[in-house]
């Protein structure tokens, strides 16, 4: 197991601006690290240069507290494993899983004894002597999975493995996948788009925009307290509700957002003038979509929540102040305290 730093790691495609943009970062001995964010952010290019698939305009990779920006990727003992689960479909599964290992010279006993271990812990035992075609996406994926396991690596780059499978899988590879890295502790350093994955998974969460990282923290912190609008909207679904408020913009969750006089009132709640247009039922929860003012918003309640919203009417709702959430009409940028 190794730590994995970036210092000022910046990435520059000609004139444009850069793709990486002087990123620091840490990712702990034994994390589970995502780095999260919309398709073009960067976080695919960050994941490379770490990997040495792509040269660094600037700045420096470490592991294991080593400066590797200059090493080719097999010099770095890292596994990586692509959306593109880049199985040999004319070999089985077991020379799949054999082929970096051969291509090493490693020992026929040893090479046995590293591919029944990673068989075991991924649980494709009684798939070793299949085709990739004759496999599903999830069996693929911990396919994928073994081949990086058996090089022994001191750091693990994913980038959406999960993304070819359907929602049920998705969700089952999810937790597979995690409790495979928590058996073995290795560095792990996770790329997606998808805040549920993130969530789901990330010891801690990077969330990454245009080239930088908007904020980094455990999953809990970023979706309570996001640092800028561009966080609190990109996590959440439905995403924070954000309103004019004079001279800034007040920011809450919709499941903080309630009828006034459903809840036993506080001195210090937030009344919003609230007029609802629609209604989505979906099955474990109700939304309610509306508007206060110009601004479009969104109430979330638990399917147990019967009390009737009419529609088209305005109606007080209100949010606790420990609930909300400032930021600043310019930039974006969190400002702390209450108003």
């Amino acid at each position: 197991m190794a730590s994995v730093e970036t210092r000022g790691l910046t990435k520059q495609f000609g004139e444009h601006q850069p793709a990486v943009d002087r990123i620091d970062l840490l990712a702990a001995d034994g994390e589970f690290l995502v780095l999260l964010g919309p398709s073009g952010c960067g976080k695919t290019t960050l994941l490379r240069m770490i990997g040495g698939l792509e040269p660094p305009t600037s700045g420096d990779v470490l592991i294991g507290g080593t400066v590797v920006t200059n090493l080719p990727p097999r010099a770095r003992r890292i596994a990586m494993v692509f959306q593109s689960y880049a199985l040999y479909p004319h070999m089985s599964v077991y020379d799949n899983i054999a082929f970096p290992l051969k291509a090493h010279h490693v020992p026929k006993a040893e090479m046995e004894q590293r591919i029944a271990w990673a068989a075991r812990i991924l649980g494709i035992e009684e798939y070793l002597k299949r085709k990739p075609r004759q496999l599903s996406g999830g069996q693929r994926q911990r396919v994928a999975l073994a081949r990086a396991l058996v090089r022994e690596p001191s750091v693990f780059l994913l980038d959406e493995p999960l993304s070819n499978l359907d929602a049920q899988r998705r969700a089952s590879a999810r937790d597979e996948l995690q409790q495979f890295q928590r058996s073995i502790g290795t560095t792990t350093i996770y790329v997606t788009h998808d805040q549920v994955e993130a969530m789901g998974m990330g010891d801690r969460i990077a969330v990454i925009n245009q080239g930088q990282i908007r904020q980094i923290g455990p999953p809990r912190e970023i979706y309570d307290d996001p640092a800028d609008t561009f966080v609190a909207t990109f996590l959440g679904s439905p995403p924070m509700n954000l309103v004019n408020d004079d001279d800034a913009i007040v920011g809450f969750r919709p499941e903080h957002f309630h009828p006034a006089g459903t809840h036993q009132p506080q001195d210090s709640d937030r009344l919003f003038p609230f007029v609802a247009h629609r209604e989505e039922y979906l099955g474990s929860e109700r939304l309610i979509y509306g508007e206060i003012g110009s601004d479009k918003v969104v109430a979330r309640f638990p399917a147990t929540f019967v009390h009737q919203i009419e529609m088209g009417v305005p109606l007080e709702f209100k949010v606790a102040q420990r609930d909300l959430k400032y930021f600043d009409r310019e930039t974006g940028l969190r400002l702390e305290g209450a108003r």
